[in-house]
């Protein structure tokens, strides 16, 4: 991908419920994605756990991708390591995970 092409900046929420989840390990399996977004170019990463109900969390990954990368998602849904960290989080999760992903307008 050329360094010069243009670049979108999206924000991604992925938003879960785990009681009894353990907020280090879940922000080290976020640290564990960082190296997949940081590809892109420059990515931010959150994790926020809900004040009023402790078992219910979000995590924002803000990040630019090139144009035509993102153009199709599929290239990335189909990357090995977003595979890879998906199933992670999968298997840490006992219940569904619901993605959006958000334009800044």
């Amino acid at each position: 991908m050329a360094n010069d092409e243009p670049k979108v900046k999206r924000t991604l929420h992925l938003r879960f419920t785990m009681p009894g989840a353990d907020p280090e390990q879940l922000s080290a399996m976020m640290r564990a994605s960082a190296p997949f977004f940081q590809a892109f170019g420059n990515a931010n990463l959150k994790l926020l756990r809900n004040a009023d109900d402790p078992a219910k969390f979000i995590q924002v990954i803000e990040y630019e991708a090139p144009e035509s990368f993102e153009l199709n998602r599929q290239s990335i849904a189909g990357d090995m390591r977003f595979q890879t960290y998906l199933t992670a989080w999968r298997a840490m999760l006992p219940g569904a995970v619901e993605i959006d992903v958000y334009v800044e307008v």
